[in-house]
């Protein structure tokens, strides 16, 4: 066995019955030289997977199993898990096996060479589709041009971190706004990435439906960018330059005697100003939305029971 190094292995379960068992099967198989634990989180399934843990814990060592009073999302799973983590090292992946257990192998090589964050890069997705690839896309190209952040393409909630990166995350980054692959891209320290491919789900259905990703991709402009606030400035400078161009046009058909009756133009540009007025208070609606949750202070996640 290695004992030059540690690690936790963070795993995120909701609703996974029928792909629990081979994973941690072939998770075994990649990890069984290294000392390690695995913690399944439990983000308030409805179907068997917290009793299939609890018979997977009954037969391997290491086990432990964090389950939720109720299902509190993805990332509050992976951050409840990160903050109970014990080991040097910490890997969060998902149980359905598109993020593969024999990467675990690289990215352990990677943090004995000393980078304190591992991420990984999806250069491809059977399941995906070309839309989604499309979206992605544009998602990143997007938040890295409005964030001082500079983001990985395609970068995914399967990545190492040191338990220095750790602490930080559990003292520090407490936000209610979380989008957890940016916030350990966005602290710093030696880094590095790695890349694989994403397979078919070995069975059931992804939970992230396309309305989950659109609120994780506002969750991420929110959390790293400001720029959405600054577009009432942006568009009422141009919509000034705008009306002044109208403005003088208007006079100079009224010197030449030629008033045009203006009806249609008036209603188009009462009309858009207004549709630009309420995107805008909109826009200052989620982020004070924001705000307020994170006043409440409000827990991310309230843990049901320990099994250890």
């Amino acid at each position: 066995m290695n004992n030059n190094i540690d690690i936790s292995i963070i795993v995120s379960v909701f609703n996974e019955e029928d792909n629990l068992l081979n994973f941690i099967l072939e998770l075994e198989d990649y990890i069984k030289d290294y000392n390690y634990d695995v913690t399944f989180v439990n983000d308030g399934s409805y179907d068997k997977s917290l009793s299939i843990l609890k018979k997977i814990k009954d037969t391997h060592q290491f086990i432990n199993i964090i389950s939720f009073s109720r299902n509190f999302g993805h990332e509050a799973a992976m951050l409840a898990g990160i903050d109970n983590a014990q080991g040097n090292y910490i890997i969060c992946l998902d149980a359905d096996l598109q993020h593969p257990p024999k990467k675990i192998i690289e990215m352990i090589e990677k943090a004995k060479l000393g980078f304190d964050i591992v991420t990984t890069r999806r250069i491809s997705r059977e399941d995906g589709g070309f839309i989604k690839k499309i979206l992605s896309k544009i998602f990143y190209k997007f938040l890295n041009k409005i964030s001082p952040v500079e983001f990985e393409q395609n970068a995914s909630d399967f990545f190492l971190i040191s338990r220095k990166i750790k602490l930080i995350l559990q003292n520090e980054y407490r936000e209610r706004t979380r989008f957890l692959r940016g916030f350990i891209q966005s602290v710093g320290f030696k880094k590095t990435h790695i890349e694989y491919n994403a397979t078919k789900r070995k069975a059931g259905e992804s939970s992230y439906s396309f309305f989950s990703l659109i609120k994780l991709s506002i969750n991420a402009i929110i959390a790293f960018s400001k720029l959405p606030l600054y577009l009432g400035i942006y568009l009422g400078v141009i919509f000034g330059l705008f009306s002044i161009v109208i403005a003088i046009y208007s006079l100079i058909m009224k010197f030449i005697d030629n008033t045009p009756p203006g009806y249609t133009t008036l209603i188009i540009v009462i009309s858009l100003l207004f549709s630009i007025q309420f995107f805008i208070i909109g826009i200052i609606g989620v982020y004070i939305g924001f705000l307020f949750e994170e006043q409440k202070k409000r827990p991310i996640y309230i843990i049901d029971k320990f099994y250890n």
